[in-house]
């Protein structure tokens, strides 16, 4: 769940911090104000694409800053631990920072990692859903996906089978494919895998160090003048005669002698105290910093070349650590297999043979799991889908094969009709861009409290809608937050009236520069705002009693 949420110097938002709580938040304003904004701060705090155009102009950099509350998401607390990554009172803290040049930078509780390994997280912490995500459901390859995850650990279970036995097969098969290769193929092919894997090996990379090192290399080439800086501030806080550190001893030594005088001079003497032991304290820290600034060219000489060896590796093998030690296990893989002369091409068909009569084996079982758990599931989304102010809706879910991948063997098609009488058609054929907004809502409902992430986030989920389906389509979204943290930019005041927080995002004039302002709001003011969504600008007494109305009389 998202506790607080900071934006510094992202596009027309200069600066805006907000606390947020578990169950429902709605988020309103004129278009045009920024709502959308904060929607896009938040994926960029999950891994999203960095663009320099994000930052403000005239900033150096923006920043994005999530503390999430990790405490009940054991996959989470399992990938920190494997990175490093302490985690205190089950808070994490995700910061992305991204500069005017487009560099980005991430860091989680303060240790820097990989925009991969953000990636992995945000899936883990946030289902963000912007004005087009919806399009997910018009891809058939991702349909299925919805299904998975409405089923849960049971699917979860087999899907993790499927694909330990997939990969089984795929290395019995490469391994008889190398078999199988001409003796002078497979000697060239070893040749260059020897060279590559030597390559890597040689320089061995870790993830996140070429961030690093840039670090590194930016402190060394600023480093005589750091070592100037601090050496100044030590001289004059600690060091020199007269120096601070100095003139605060001699006060609490004065004051010391007189409080037996005046006893109400105690409470300035602690206070005088903890400066004096904080001065200290920061001067030897300020030494300790000053004496390890080295100016040696060699080490910058040395981190450069580092950085130069390991950019040489992301051009031949990736981009990142990540795939270039991909790239290295793939290789000493195929390497071993190419080499192994134990096992015999029989002995390989063999074993191959077996291995995917498990193979499809598992596929059977999933499909049926599948196919069995779907009725329920089509059931609960034509349900919801028809509270939803489309009374005819008919959603079915339809199997076909498809060749064995890791996920299994089968392709899901969401069939629906939203009229009576009308035949079943793939989803992406028939249904309107609001008909897909409310089977996505069906569908988030229907998975409630079964799987699923601990936030949603719906932008402009209400496209589309009016009357007795808004007014429903709100019901939906507060019956998800009793299981879910779910946040909602929204036009409707139907929805805002059913939110238990509400934030107003507005347009203002600082100086000479327009910002964004986020305001929570209460009482009369959310009244106001609801009253506003009703009627527009002119907001008069009925449009005020109506807003109470449903505010209050929910």
């Amino acid at each position: 769940m998202i506790l607080e949420l900071t934006v510094e110097n992202i596009a027309i938002i200069d600066r805006s911090s907000i606390s947020l709580g578990p169950g429902f938040t709605a988020m309103t304003g004129e278009t045009g104000a920024g709502k959308s904004l904060l929607i896009d701060a938040i994926a960029l705090a999950l891994g999203g694409r960095a663009d320099s155009d994000l930052v403000r102009a005239g900033a150096n950099k923006g920043s994005v800053s999530l503390l999430v509350d990790v405490s009940d998401l054991p996959d989470v607390l399992t990938k920190c631990a494997e990175l490093g990554v302490e985690v205190e009172g089950g808070q994490l803290a995700v910061q992305r920072d991204v500069s005017a040049e487009g560099r980005s930078t991430v860091r989680l509780n303060g240790r820097p990692v990989s925009v991969g390994v953000l990636r992995e997280l945000g899936v883990l912490l946030v289902d963000l859903h912007g004005q087009h995500d919806h399009q997910a459901l018009l891809v058939s390859e991702r349909q299925i996906e919805f299904l998975d995850a409405w089923i849960g650990s049971d699917v979860a279970l087999l899907l993790g089978e499927v694909s330990d036995q997939y990969s089984v097969v795929e290395g019995s098969k490469r391994k008889l494919g190398a078999l199988r290769t001409s003796r002078r193929d497979r000697e060239q092919r070893v040749d260059m895998l020897q060279f590559q894997v030597q390559e890597i090996e040689a320089v061995g990379p870790v993830v996140g160090e070429s961030d690093q090192l840039q670090t590194q290399i930016e402190r060394l080439r600023h480093a005589e003048r750091l070592k100037t800086v601090s050496s100044h501030a030590l001289d004059i806080l600690v060091e020199n005669e007269g120096s601070a550190l100095e003139s605060l001893g001699t006060a609490v030594r004065e004051f010391e002698g007189i409080v037996e005088l005046d006893p109400t001079v105690e409470e300035i003497l602690s206070q005088m105290r903890e400066a004096l032991a904080a001065l200290q304290e920061g001067g030897r820290g300020l030494r300790n910093y000053a004496e390890g600034l080295e100016l040696d060219p060699a080490d910058l000489e040395q981190a450069a070349a580092r950085l130069d060896s390991i950019k040489r590796l992301f051009r031949k093998y990736g981009d990142t650590e990540e795939l270039v030690l991909r790239h290295l296990e793939e290789s000493q893989g195929e390497l071993a297999n190419l080499t192994d002369g134990s096992a015999s091409e029989e002995e390989i068909e063999e074993r191959l043979f077996a291995e995917q009569i498990r193979l499809t084996e598992l596929c059977d079982t999933l499909t049926e799991l599948r196919k069995r758990k779907s009725v329920e599931f089509e059931g609960l989304v034509t349900s919801h889908a028809r509270e939803l102010a489309m009374e005819k809706a008919q959603f079915d879910v339809s199997f076909s094969s498809k060749p064995v991948e890791p996920n299994g063997a089968d392709l899901v098609t969401f069939l629906f009709t939203a009229n009576s009488g009308e035949p079943m058609r793939p989803l992406s054929r028939v249904a309107s861009g609001g008909e897909i907004s409310r089977v996505m809502l069906a569908i988030k409902v229907a998975s409630a409290g079964r799987a699923g992430v601990p936030t949603l986030i719906f932008d402009e989920v209400d496209t589309g809608l009016s009357g007795r389906a808004a007014a429903v389509t709100a019901k939906k979204l507060e019956d998800l937050a009793a299981h879910y943290q779910v946040v909602v930019i929204s036009h409707l005041p139907q929805i805002a009236a059913r939110a238990n927080t509400h934030f107003r995002i507005e347009k203002a004039i600082e100086g000479a520069r327009t910002v964004t302002q986020v305001t929570l709001l209460t009482g009369e003011e959310r009244l106001r705002e609801v009253a506003r969504m009703l009627a527009g600008e002119e907001i008069g007494e009925s449009a005020l009693a109506n807003a109470r109305e449903m505010v209050y009389g929910k």
